[in-house]
């Protein structure tokens, strides 16, 4: 896959707008009022680490759907309010209840450093105060109710936390390959959709936009799980900053333990083709969506 858009470009245009959204969750993030020891976990959480990847899919799903590449809705605190439920997701993610880790991007995960307590509180006030955000900081009410409606969808019992019930066997889900593209596009597909929609949200997309651009980032999405979980078979703990060989020690399904190195890394590829394929109907403000699938594809961590 080459495109005009090189994969060097779009690193430099991600950290651009990493360095944007890092300004911003130091403005959103925690409320007044909040008191100080529950600041400090929010931050802990939050700021100063991750790859902002869902967030910048807001940015540049909102680009792409508009002809001039300037969406009329400013996707900021959309952008914020997906990284917050990410982060939320993560924190309970690592609980002792859930995959009971203790590294996250290269530190103690926030239950080990704060307490479980603390953990549990962090995460449910990071996901509540997304939606705040949104109902803040988006003054067009039609707007503001679509962000809404579709964050709570992609996050929620159906979409996110569907994915996590089901990788921890909580509930019953096909053998095989259906299983583990259920658990994916669950766990992590869903909210990298939710993330793409609620940008095309603010750039005025079409019914036939949101369509693609929701195809597009719920393959790229499973494919960037995949990938996980064949860095999670392969890589060192200092090249991913978190435990590697968890979901071998947990018994987790996996693409590796199923089919092995060799044809995950064949899968991989297939679904990132086929996330770039959704892109057809979409004009040059698309060519960042378009190297991204390339950029997820290379990654090393």
């Amino acid at each position: 896959m080459a495109f005009s858009c090189q994969t060097s470009q779009l690193g430099a245009m991600l950290n651009d707008l990493a360095v944007e959204i890092e300004e911003a969750i130091g403005r959103f993030l925690v409320p007044a009022g909040t008191p100080v020891e529950l600041a400090e976990a929010m931050r802990y959480a939050v700021v100063g680490g991750g790859k902002r990847l869902r967030p910048a899919l807001v940015h540049l799903s909102a680009r792409a759907v508009c002809d001039d590449g300037q969406p009329a809705v400013d996707p900021m605190p959309a952008a914020v309010a997906v990284e917050l439920v990410h982060c939320y997701s993560l924190v309970h993610d690592d609980l002792p209840a859930m995959d009971d880790d203790s590294l996250r991007r290269g530190r103690a995960t926030l239950h080990v450093k704060f307490g479980e307590a603390m953990g549990i509180l962090a995460g449910d006030a990071l996901l509540t105060r997304a939606f705040e955000l949104l109902s803040e900081h988006t003054q067009d009410p039609a707007v503001t109710a679509a962000l809404v409606a579709e964050l709570a969808r992609s996050a929620g019992s159906a979409g996110m936390i569907a994915g996590q019930v089901a990788d921890m066997a909580l509930c019953e889900v096909p053998p095989g390959q259906a299983g583990l593209e259920y658990i994916h596009g669950r766990k992590t597909a869903a909210l990298f959709a939710g993330a793409a929609r609620m940008g095309g949200i603010c750039g005025g997309a079409t019914a036939e936009q949101q369509r693609a651009i929701g195809e597009f980032a719920t393959d790229l999405g499973l494919a960037f799980q995949v990938k996980d979980d064949l860095l999670d078979a392969t890589a060192t703990s200092e090249e991913l900053g978190k435990t590697p060989g968890k979901d071998a020690a947990n018994d987790k399904r996996t693409y590796p333990a199923l089919l092995g190195p060799d044809r995950t890394a064949e899968i991989i590829a297939e679904i990132s083709d086929r996330s770039v394929a959704h892109l057809g109907r979409f004009g040059h403000a698309a060519e960042p969506l378009r190297a991204l699938a390339v950029y997820l594809l290379e990654r090393r961590k």
